[in-house]
């Protein structure tokens, strides 16, 4: 299940149900996987910005991924994000990930330094070849996070000159970006999926193969109905979906990164426990307007 065509499709990057010692809470992770299985998801990223990588140590990310693996049994693929700054601890994650069985890595550009063009380039191209020829590399830009964002021309030399980093997920919020991403290396197959669950259907509409959306850990029937009818040919039912989300994905913006997430799906009956610290639950209030919002949809009783 490691064929790069099957990154498409909505994927949540999955987030990590963990009791009040931060241990995880493995049966609330495969409950979670099962809900949004059924809801529809093309893939299910773990180690993702949602999952809180930030906030594990190795041997925690290693347990999760293989609970995922575990656990998915084949049903879609499986990938695993890296967050680290340095070189080599992002090879030996992406090693570790691969021996497990993950469908392919997803690396994001390293946070707190910020490297020149070809000092990145140059770490994602030894990440990927660490791994070898046949596992899929997936780059992950998210300048919101880390200052910065990777260059069209070091994505376009990685797409053309190595020959495993085959997509990427997008979370710049930059239409133009996302479409510059698409043109520039849509003659060597690449993939690009958005990362803002707001902008799904217009990165359809540009050539998108799908998204990484933190709102189908909650709302998966929904997010994924995007997708399903603009492939279908319902370019205003894709629309009406996505006008549907976006007031539910703007409330969470009031909270703290990435608290929102969890809060939801904890609002919608889901077991999904509370961040990490130093992060908190959102404040009575703002959990007052993500009810609101949820309401107002539909799927939260009054």
């Amino acid at each position: 299940m490691n064929t790069i065509e099957n990154f498409r499709g909505i994927i949540p990057p999955l987030v990590t149900p963990i009791d009040e010692q931060e241990r995880v809470l493995e049966s609330a992770l495969r409950r979670h996987i099962d809900f949004v299985l059924e809801g529809g998801v093309s893939g299910l990223l773990v180690s993702g910005s949602n999952g809180e990588f930030y906030m594990q140590e190795d041997d925690e990310q290693q347990e999760i991924l293989s609970i995922v693996i575990d656990h998915v049994a084949g049903r879609v693929p499986v990938y695993f994000g890296i967050g680290a700054i340095r070189t080599k601890k992002c090879i030996r994650l992406a090693e570790m990930g691969v021996s497990m069985g993950c469908s392919g890595i997803s690396v994001l550009q390293p946070m707190f330094i910020k490297p020149s063009e070809d000092e990145l380039f140059r770490h994602f191209e030894t990440i990927a070849k660490s791994i070898g020829p046949d596992v899929p590399m997936l780059l992950y830009n998210n300048p919101g996070r880390t200052g910065y964002g990777i260059s069209q021309d070091v994505v376009q030399r990685l797409a053309h000159e190595v020959g495993n980093v085959v997509g990427m997920k997008d979370s710049s919020g930059d239409l133009t970006q996302t479409e510059e991403f698409i043109r520039r290396n849509r003659d060597v197959g690449f993939r690009v999926m958005c990362g803002k669950d707001t902008l799904i259907y217009a990165g359809l509409c540009i050539g998108a193969v799908g998204a990484v959306c933190c709102t189908a850990n909650f709302l998966p029937g929904l997010v994924c109905s995007i997708y399903n009818a603009f492939v279908a040919g319902d370019f205003e039912a894709s629309r009406e979906a996505q006008f549907a989300l976006n007031p539910i994905r703007l409330q969470m913006d009031r909270s703290s990164f990435p608290v929102a997430t969890k809060d939801m799906g904890n609002l919608l009956g889901r077991d999904l426990s509370r961040p990490y610290l130093p992060n908190l639950p959102s404040t009575p209030v703002q959990m007052d307007g993500m009810a609101s919002v949820l309401k107002n949809a539909g799927y939260l009783n009054s």
